[in-house]
C-alpha cells in the first residue's frame, strides 16, 4: 500500500477504483511521510481534519469522474483555508484563521482531494530562495546534507511532491516561483495562462503578475489538474471566460511540424556544460521528431531589463496590497498611544528585512515625483518585452530554454551577482508572468545527483499546446513520475 503515493494521479485513481487502497490508507501514509520529512516543508499539518475526511470518503464508492477523489495534497500557505491558520510565511499573520476557502481549495474539496497540510514559502511569496519563511530555510530533499536550496517562493510545495509525500501540491508563481523550484526538484511545474485559474483567496503579492500554479510528477498529471482547476470564477474579476483545456486524453506527443525558438542570449549566458549538453541532446531529438528549432536573439537589453522591471512592478504592487497588514485589521496587536504607534510596531516586528526592503522600493516607485521615471518606465519596459515575445509567437509555437543556468544553489555562498548568467538565464522565466503566458518546466537531467529542468513557454491560451509539447519531451527524456525515491533508477536514461 505504501507505494501508491509514488505513482501518478491517474494510477492512484485506478487503484482506488479497484479497491486496492483507500483514501484513509493513502492519507495515513502521506501524514506519516510528512512527519518523517526533515526539510522544513510544512507550516502546519491538518492531520485531524484530513483523517476525518479520508475516513468519510473511504465509506463511499469512488466516483470514476472525480480523478482526485481520496488523493492527499498540500497547499502553499498563501491560499486561504477556512478554519486553518494561514500565515503567508510571515510573523505578521501568525494566528490568522480565515473564514473562507480560496476558490481552488473549494474546487479540490468538491473533487474529493484531501488537504493534509500547508507548505512553507518565502515570506508573503516575495523571494526566490526558500530562505525567508518565518520558520527558516526550506532545504532541497535531493541533498541530505542540507547544503542546497530548493528555491522559492513555493519551496515547501516543491519538497512535498519531490519527496513523494503527495502527488501534487498548489503553489503560486509571480516571477518563476513554481517553475524554478520545479527545475531544482526534478518536477513538473505549471503556470497557466493568466486568468485561467481563479486567484480568489490567494494572498496577493503582485496581482498583474500572480498566477495560481502547481507541482506534479508528470505532464499528464499537470493536464489533469488544469482540467479540475480551470473554471471561470465570478469572485475573481480577472477570471477568463475563454474555453478551457481539451480533454487530457488528447495528449499525443506529436511534435511533427512544430516550430521552437531558443533565446540565443539565454543559451549563451549558461556556462554549465552538463546542462548545455543535455539541452542540445533534447533539441536534436525533437528535430528528429519533425520539429524545427531556431536560435534567435530576443534582445540583450530587453532581457537584462527583466529583473529590474520585475522588482519595481512587483514591489510597487506588493506595497499597495499589503497595506492592510497593519496590526489593526490583520496582524498582531501592540498597544500604543495612537493608531500610528500600533501600526509602526506591528509592521516593524511583523516583517523581515527583505519585505521591508521591497516595501521601500515600492513606496519610492509610487511617489508622485518618481512614478514617471521609475514605475511607469518599468511598465513600458514590460510592454516592450511582451511585444517582443508576441513577435516570436507569430512565427514559432513556443520558446524553449533551460529553466535555470545551474543545479540548485548552495545555501551558503549563494549570491545574485548582476552578471549575464543571473540577469538573463536566471530570470528569463518572468517573461511568462509579464505576458501571462502558459509556461511549464519539466525535468531535463541530473548533475552530481541534483536535477535541472527545461522550460517551454507559449502564447496566451495555448495551454493545451504547451502540455502536448511537454508530454512529447517527457517521453523523450524518460523522467516521468520522478521523485527522490526513484531518481537513481531513471538517472542517465
Amino acid at each position: 500500500m505504501s507505494n501508491y503515493l509514488d505513482l501518478s494521479i491517474k494510477e492512484i485513481h485506478s487503484a482506488l477504483l479497484k479497491g486496492e487502497t483507500t483514501p484513509l490508507e493513502l492519507t495515513k501514509e502521506a501524514i506519516k511521510r510528512a512527519k518523517a520529512n526533515k526539510d522544513n516543508a510544512f507550516e502546519c499539518l491538518c492531520e485531524e481534519k484530513a483523517l476525518l475526511k479520508a475516513e468519510e470518503l473511504s465509506k463511499v464508492k469512488v466516483p470514476e469522474d472525480k480523478i482526485l477523489f481520496g488523493i492527499p495534497y498540500v497547499a502553499k500557505d498563501n491560499f486561504s483555508t477556512k478554519g486553518i491558520e494561514t500565515t503567508g510565511g510571515s510573523d505578521i499573520l501568525k494566528g490568522y484563521i480565515p473564514l473562507f476557502n480560496a476558490t481552488v481549495i473549494n474546487l479540490l474539496e468538491e473533487n474529493g482531494a484531501i488537504l493534509i497540510g500547508k507548505a512553507t514559502l518565502d515570506e508573503l511569496a516575495m523571494g526566490g530562495t526558500g530562505t525567508t519563511c518565518h520558520k527558516g530555510i526550506t532545504f532541497n530533499p535531493y541533498d541530505k546534507t542540507h547544503t542546497r536550496l530548493i528555491g522559492g517562493s513555493s519551496c515547501g510545495s516543491a519538497v512535498v511532491v519531490s519527496d513523494a509525500i503527495v502527488p501534487f501540491a498548489l503553489g503560486s508563481d509571480t516571477g518563476d516561483s513554481v517553475r524554478k523550484p520545479a527545475s531544482n526538484a526534478g518536477l513538473v511545474g505549471y503556470k497557466p495562462t493568466w486568468g485561467q485559474i481563479s486567484r480568489f483567496g490567494l494572498f496577493p503579492f503582485a496581482p498583474s503578475l500572480d498566477h495560481v500554479a502547481y507541482f506534479t510528477r508528470s505532464v499528464e498529471d499537470a493536464a489533469l489538474m488544469f482540467n479540475v482547476l480551470s473554471k471561470h470564477d465570478e469572485n475573481d474579476s480577472t477570471s477568463s471566460f475563454k474555453t478551457r483545456l481539451d480533454d487530457y486524453s488528447k495528449l499525443d506527443g506529436n511534435l511533427k511540424g512544430k516550430k521552437f525558438v531558443v533565446l540565443k542570449e539565454v543559451y549563451d549566458s549558461i556556462t554549465d556544460k552538463v546542462i548545455k549538453d543535455k539541452f542540445d541532446l533534447l533539441l536534436n531529438k525533437i528535430k528528429e521528431g519533425g520539429s524545427t528549432v531556431d536560435f534567435v536573439e530576443f534582445g540583450k537589453k530587453l532581457l537584462m531589463a527583466i529583473y529590474p522591471s520585475y522588482i519595481v512592478i512587483s514591489s510597487a504592487e506588493a506595497t499597495s496590497n499589503n497595506a492592510n497588514l497593519d496590526g489593526i485589521k490583520f496582524g498582531p496587536f501592540y498597544k500604543g498611544n495612537t493608531y500610528q504607534d500600533v501600526m509602526m510596531q506591528a509592521r516593524t516586528k511583523g516583517f523581515s528585512p527583505l519585505i521591508k526592503r521591497r516595501f521601500v522600493i515600492g513606496s519610492y516607485s509610487l511617489m508622485s515625483e518618481n512614478q514617471e521615471e521609475v514605475f511607469k518606465r518599468a511598465q513600458k519596459v514590460r510592454h516592450l518585452i511582451v511585444d517582443r515575445a508576441k513577435e516570436l509567437y507569430k512565427k514559432y509555437d513556443s520558446i524553449i530554454c533551460p529553466a535555470s543556468p545551474s543545479i540548485a544553489p548552495l545555501v551558503k555562498g549563494a549570491s545574485n551577482q548582476l552578471n549575464d548568467t543571473y540577469l538573463i538565464a536566471d530570470n528569463w522565466l518572468a517573461i511568462g508572468n509579464f505576458g501571462g503566458f502558459p509556461s511549464i518546466t519539466i525535468p531535463l537531467g541530473f548533475e552530481d545527483d541534483m536535477p535541472f529542468g527545461v522550460n517551454i513557454t507559449s502564447d496566451a491560451f495555448k495551454d493545451f499546446e504547451v502540455f502536448n509539447e511537454a508530454f512529447a519531451m517527457e517521453n523523450i527524456l524518460g523522467y516521468r513520475d520522478l521523485s527522490v525515491l526513484n531518481f537513481k533508477d531513471k538517472e542517465g536514461k
